[in-house]
C-alpha cells in the first residue's frame, strides 16, 4: 500500500515548492543581513517544523482528516474570534504573540480546514444526488461554512486572506457543479454592490489603497511610496539582476516590508527578469499540477480539496506578484514559500502534503477529459 502511494505521488509538486523555498531563503539572506539574518534563521526553523508535520499528513488518509475537520474548523473559528482581542500589529489584529520572535496567524491555518470542511460537507450533501448543492437551504449551509471565518478575517482587517477564501470557495463550488444561475446572479450582485461597498463600507485606508493603486503618484511619499519603490526595484534588475546583496532599493532600505509583502521585488532587483520569470513558471507548474490532482483524484472529496488549494495558491501568486508590479492593490498577501512567515510556510506545506496525499491515493488509470 505504501509503495503504491509513493509511486502515485505527484513529486513535481514537492520539487516546485522546495525550489521556491530555496529562492526565498536566498532572498532572505540578502534582505536580512542588517538584522543578523534573524528572519532567515526563523524561516529555516519553521521549515524544519513543517516537514515532519507534512509527512504525518501524507501518511493519514485524507478521508479520515476530512471527518475530523469540522471539529478543527470549530477550534479555529474560536481562535479567529479570540485574535480580535489581541494587540494590533501593523494595524491588524491577526496574530497571537507566543514570544517576541514567534507569532501565529490563525487565519492562515483556518484556510486549510475551511477548504476541507467545505469539501466534506458538499460530498455529504451529494451522496444521494449531485444536484443537492443547488437547493437553496443546502447552498446557504455550504456558504455559511465560509462566511463566518471570512467575516471574522475582514474584521481583523485582512482583506487579502478573505479574498483567498472566497476564490477557493468559488472554484470548489464550480467543480462541484453549482447551477449557472447562481453564478450569473452573484456576478450581477457583485457588479451592483461594489460601488456601494467602496463608498459606504470600506474604511478610509482601504479606499486609499485602491486610489493609490489606480494612481500611485497621488501620494508618492505616503501610500504610494511602497509600490513606486517596488516598481523601481523590479525595473532596475534588468535581465540578470544587480547581483545578490547589491540591490539599491533592497539594501538601502527603500523596500518595506522587503521580507514579506515585497519579497518578489528583491527577486526582480537582485536576480533579474530570468529568475523572476522562472519563479512565476514554477508557480504555474505547481498550480497546474494541483488542478491535475483534482482531475485525477479517486473521489469527489479529493477533487474539491485539491481545487480549493489550487485556488489559494493561484490567488496568492497573482495578488502578491501583481501588487509588487503595481498591477493590483496592495493587500499584504505573502508569496507562498518565498515570503518570510512561519504560519504561512507551515500552512503552505500542509497544503502541499494534502495534494501529495490525494495524488498518492488515486488510481493512475483515472483521467478526466
Amino acid at each position: 500500500m505504501k509503495g503504491r502511494i509513493l509511486k502515485n505521488i505527484e513529486w513535481g509538486i514537492l520539487i516546485c515548492c522546495i525550489v521556491l523555498f530555496v529562492v526565498g531563503c536566498i532572498c532572505l539572506y540578502s534582505a536580512t543581513q542588517e538584522s543578523n539574518y534573524d528572519e532567515l534563521k526563523r524561516q529555516i526553523m519553521w521549515f524544519g517544523i513543517s516537514i515532519p508535520i507534512a509527512i504525518v499528513i501524507i501518511c493519514i488518509d485524507y478521508n479520515i482528516i476530512a471527518k475530523v475537520s469540522p471539529i478543527i474548523y470549530g477550534i479555529f473559528t474560536v481562535l479567529l474570534i479570540a485574535v480580535l482581542f489581541t494587540k494590533p500589529i501593523n494595524g491588524a489584529s491577526s496574530w497571537f504573540t507566543i514570544t517576541e520572535s514567534i507569532k501565529l496567524q490563525p487565519s492562515e491555518f483556518a484556510k486549510i480546514f475551511v477548504i476541507i470542511t467545505l469539501s466534506y460537507l458538499i460530498t455529504i450533501f451529494q451522496k444521494k444526488d449531485k444536484n443537492e448543492i443547488n437547493k437553496p437551504l443546502k447552498l446557504l449551509a455550504i456558504l455559511g461554512v465560509v462566511i463566518v471565518p471570512v467575516l471574522l478575517i475582514i474584521k481583523q482587517p485582512d482583506y487579502g486572506t478573505a479574498i483567498a477564501f472566497m476564490l477557493a470557495t468559488i472554484l470548489i463550488l464550480f467543480v462541484a457543479g453549482i447551477d449557472k444561475r447562481y453564478i450569473i446572479g452573484v456576478t450581477i450582485i457583485i457588479a451592483i454592490t461594489l460601488p456601494l461597498v467602496y463608498t459606504f463600507i470600506l474604511p478610509e485606508h482601504a479606499k486609499t489603497r485602491i486610489d493609490v493603486f489606480l494612481n500611485p503618484n497621488l501620494d508618492p511619499r505616503g501610500s504610494g511610496y511602497n509600490v513606486l519603490q517596488s516598481k523601481i526595484a523590479i525595473g532596475s534588475g534588468g535581465l540578470f539582476g544587480m547581483g545578490l546583496l547589491k540591490g539599491n532599493q533592497t539594501q538601502l532600505g527603500f523596500l518595506h516590508p522587503k521580507t514579506t509583502d515585497f519579497i518578489f521585488s528583491v527577486v526582480g532587483e537582485e536576480m533579474g527578469f530570468i529568475v523572476a520569470g522562472g519563479v512565476i513558471v514554477l508557480y504555474v507548474i505547481l498550480i497546474t499540477k494541483a488542478v491535475f490532482v483534482a482531475k485525477t483524484a479517486k473521489d469527489d472529496l479529493g477533487s474539491y480539496i485539491a481545487i480549493g488549494i489550487a485556488g489559494i495558491f493561484l490567488f496568492h501568486m497573482i495578488e502578491n506578484i501583481g501588487m509588487t508590479m503595481g498591477l493590483l492593490p496592495i493587500t499584504g498577501v505573502p508569496l507562498p514559500f518565498v515570503s518570510y512567515g512561519g504560519s504561512s510556510l507551515l500552512t503552505n506545506f500542509i497544503c502541499i502534503a494534502l495534494l501529495l496525499n490525494i495524488s498518492g491515493r488515486r488510481q493512475k488509470t483515472i483521467f478526466v477529459d
